[in-house]
């Protein structure tokens, strides 16, 4: 979570060196690493050994570490193999890992399988049905999306707006995405256009797979530009002196699109960025990220 993944394999190096017996918390926190990393052999390897070498037989959640690190690493076919083939039943976390490396890696086939089995499993849970609006959003399907979104308004079910958030001065700033409400607004928009010429220079090149809206491209970069990281991002520009990092809190995982601005903001600016959003923290410095875009 914190980036220090290649210290906790160390440690556990260490552990096994002193003779040191791990658990099933060890294994959780290795693995968890290795996902973290996309150590997928380090992973398999740790994986197997749980029960061939020590003994512990895996639990539900270490099986869910092993389908999370397959299906970031984009080896979808083979985590749902492993889902299929677990002695224990998958719960919805481990279906929802699934879910996610579909979005993340486009395949929209089994995106849409899986995400109907996991709306049907917890209709209340937004998160699935926006992933699954998502996916179909992604590949034009756009009665579908409708579809989805009455499905959300049929169970009472709303989508969790992303937020950001920055502390300057003791003063807590939040951002929604298209935020035009804070008293500094337009000192705001003057620093998006400007952080747009020097990302532009600096051969950005908008996501806009990101924009799930049913509009045209022009339409769709605009409104990426709008998301609560920039915004954040922006104001902290504006209000935090160097070399202090600009540090932001996100409600949700941070999008492509915006892990690569925020990354290329970094270097153009000369600026440290610090976004903790719902899954790890991200370093951004010099153009790179602490998560080696690996989250």
């Amino acid at each position: 979570m914190n980036g220090f993944v290649k210290e906790s394999l160390a440690t556990f190096s260490e552990m096994k060196e002193c003779n040191i017996v791990p658990n099933e918390i060890t294994f959780l926190a290795v693995l968890g690493a290795c996902r973290h990393m996309g150590l997928v052999e380090e992973g398999r390897r740790h994986f197997d050994a749980m029960s061939r070498k020590h003994g512990i037989e895996p639990t539900i959640k270490h099986y869910g570490c092993m389908v999370d690190l397959l299906g970031r690493a984009g080896k979808l076919t083979e985590a749902e193999e492993l889902i299929a083939n677990m002695p224990v039943p998958p719960d919805v976390s481990t279906w929802g890992a699934l879910l996610g490396a579909c979005k993340k890696h486009g395949d929209n086939v089994m995106g849409e399988r899986v995400g109907r089995k996991l709306v049907d499993l917890q209709p209340e849970h937004d998160g699935f049905h926006v992933l699954l609006s998502n996916i179909y959003a992604s590949k034009g399907s756009w009665d579908n999306v409708h579809e989805i979104r009455g499905m959300m308004r049929q169970h009472g079910v709303i989508k969790t707006p992303g937020c950001s958030m920055i502390e300057v001065k003791g003063t807590i700033h939040e951002f929604l995405a298209g935020d035009k409400t804070h008293p500094q607004s337009e000192d705001i928009e003057k620093m998006l256009d400007d952080m747009a010429k020097k990302l532009k220079m600096e051969g950005y090149a908008p996501d806009t797979r990101e924009v799930l809206l049913d509009i045209d491209e022009e339409d769709k970069e605009t409104t990426l530009f709008r998301h609560s990281e920039k915004i954040a991002i922006a104001f902290g520009l504006l209000t935090i002196d160097a070399p202090t990092p600009i540090r932001i809190m996100k409600n949700l995982r941070i999008c492509n699109d915006c892990h690569m601005a925020a990354k290329l903001i970094s270097r153009a600016y000369d600026r440290e960025i610090v976004v903790r959003d719902r899954h790890r923290f991200h370093h951004f410095k010099q153009g790179s990220c602490s998560c080696l875009d690996y989250w």
